[in-house]
C-alpha cells in the first residue's frame, strides 16, 4: 500500500482544493464577457456567475413595428454572453482540476 496518502493528507488536500475553488469562483464573479448581435446594435455583458450585468440597445434598432427583430437580437446576445461566461468558468475549472482524478467534477458547471 505504499504511495497511498493517509486520510489526514486527503482531508488537507480537499480543504486546499475547496479554498482554491472558492477563491476562483469569487474572482470569476468579477470577470465579465461581452457579446453582441445585429452588428453591435445589442450588446450584453455577463459575469462569471453567469448573471447579466448590462444590456445596451442602440436607439436605431428600436422599431415599434418590428419588435420581433429586437427580441431576437436581445435573445441572441444574451445566449452568446451566457455561453461565453460558462466557457470561461469551465476553462478556469479545468485549470484548477487538472491532474485530479475526481470523476464528475468537470461537468459541475
Amino acid at each position: 500500500m505504499k504511495g497511498i496518502p493517509n486520510m489526514g493528507q486527503l482531508m488537507k488536500q480537499a480543504q486546499q482544493f475547496q479554498a482554491k475553488m472558492a477563491k476562483m469562483q469569487e474572482e470569476l464573479g468579477d470577470r465579465t464577457v461581452q457579446a453582441s448581435a445585429g452588428g453591435g446594435m445589442v450588446t450584453v455583458t455577463a459575469n462569471g456567475r453567469q448573471e447579466l450585468v448590462s444590456v445596451r440597445i442602440d436607439r436605431e434598432v428600436v422599431d415599434p413595428d418590428d419588435i420581433d427583430m429586437l427580441q431576437d437580437l436581445v435573445l441572441a446576445a444574451v445566449n452568446d454572453a451566457l455561453t461565453q461566461a460558462k466557457n470561461m468558468v469551465n476553462e478556469e475549472m479545468g485549470k484548477l482540476t487538472k491532474g485530479l482524478n475526481m470523476p464528475g467534477l468537470p461537468g459541475l458547471f
